[in-house]
């Protein structure tokens, strides 16, 4: 029987996506990308926002409704956060994220039983962190190393639908990446809050260093860290550690300490500033790009302004950003001063409007300068890729995927 798998959401999700096709292809099943095709379409679902909610629920309607013959799977955050409503439209398969590495188990059931199926136990399986992965589609692999979150933002569901941070074993971790780095020079460190992670008292800046040792891996990237886990022992690695990118995606949410505190981050903006200029003093050139929240419940229009200035002062190289959406069993939620959403969609404009400039004139900085570009896709005789901090180039001429190449732009 052939399979399909549609990923909403996070790159913990994208590599939960890649375990499942790999636990599903190990127990006789076939792959197919295209839905016509399948068999069986799994789901995997995001819940961070309402809106990722109705994007999944929008597919699992429109699947349901042209193809009720196929057996249909919804499996993660939507799975646990809106069970009910996928049970009565008539899914065959409904399980969290705790169940996702015993898919194949759950779809074999279904076969020999025909009986639907629902399991979100969120008792969590503690275990099912340290799986691990053979091969990856992409030409960087991505390795979950952590999952759960003990943070508690106001706007955040995640911690009640993931549960809290529990570690990848560090020996798992590194033979994974062994494995992994025979195909792929560059691997991504990935986990609902990957700085996070401790493993008998090693803690990320330690598991960087011991994947630095394996010969064939070149790059090692953070997928996302807190300004709050910067501390001087990573900084120390960021100065060390040649395999360590010249990037970092650190969420600020908010440049107002007002609506941070209101968000329960766990930092002000002097600490997150602060944090930026150690960072610098080190790698002059680096990327820091950040995801913002606008519209946040109170959120006034000087409030915006102070978030508004502190990125352009700054200079992050990309802002992704985010309207506010009341999630339901958030405080966040049930916040007064909730903000109207032409107000949102123009701040929402209006910052993405400064991420264009800043990305420019970021990449602009590199003009003249030689770099190091992995190659992830070659289309006639053009060749597309990434540097180590993250610029996106293309280059006139044809290039060996998954090859670095140095080049001057």
């Amino acid at each position: 029987m052939k399979f399909t798998i549609y990923t909403f959401g996070c790159k913990v999700n994208s590599y939960e996506s890649n375990m499942m096709k790999e636990s599903l292809l190990h127990h006789n099943f076939s792959y197919t990308p295209f839905i016509l095709e399948a068999d069986i379409f799994i789901i995997n679902s995001c819940s961070v926002t309402n809106m990722a909610d109705k994007k999944c629920l929008k597919l699992i309607k429109r699947w349901l409704k042209n193809y009720p013959e196929k057996i249909s799977v919804v499996v993660g955050c939507s799975a646990e956060n809106n069970a009910s409503v996928y049970e009565k439209l008539g899914v065959d398969i409904i399980i969290g994220n705790a169940q996702k590495n015993k898919i194949a188990d759950y779809i074999l059931t279904f076969l020999k039983t025909r009986k639907k199926i629902k399991d979100l136990n969120l008792e969590r399986i503690n275990n099912e962190v340290n799986d691990i992965i053979h091969s990856y589609d992409h030409t960087r692999a991505f390795i979950k190393i952590e999952d759960g979150c003990d943070n508690f933002c106001s706007y955040c569901i995640i911690p009640y639908i993931r549960g809290t941070v529990r570690s990848k074993k560090m020996e798992l971790v590194i033979e994974e990446a062994r494995e992994l780095s025979q195909n792929h020079a560059e691997i991504v460190l990935t986990g609902i809050h990957t700085g996070h992670y401790q493993d008998n008292g090693r803690d990320l800046s330690d598991l960087i260093n011991e994947l630095s040792k394996i010969d064939n891996l070149k790059r090692i990237r953070i997928s996302s860290i807190e300004a709050t886990e910067l501390n001087s022992k990573f900084l120390d690695t960021l100065k060390n550690n040649i395999k360590l990118v010249s990037h970092l995606h650190i969420p600020l949410q908010s440049g107002s300490d007002e609506i941070l505190k209101k968000m329960n981050r766990k930092y002000d903006v002097s600490f997150f500033t602060n944090k930026i200029k150690e960072i610098r003093q080190i790698r002059p050139d680096i990327a820091i790009s950040t995801d913002i929240i606008v519209g946040f419940p109170g959120e006034t229009e000087e409030n915006f302004k102070e978030t508004l200035n502190l990125a352009k002062k700054i200079k992050f190289s990309k802002i992704h950003v985010f309207p506010f959406s009341p999630k339901n069993g958030t405080a966040a939620s049930k916040m007064p001063n909730q903000i109207k959403d032409t107000v949102k969609k123009e701040r929402v404009r209006l910052l993405m409007a400064l991420s264009n400039d800043l990305e420019k004139e970021y990449y602009n900085s590199f003009k003249g300068k030689t770099v190091e570009v992995l190659i992830e896709k070659v289309d006639n005789n053009k060749s597309k890729g990434h540097t180590d901090n993250y610029l996106e180039v293309t280059l006139n001429e044809k290039l060996e995927v998954g090859k670095i190449y140095k080049r001057t732009l």
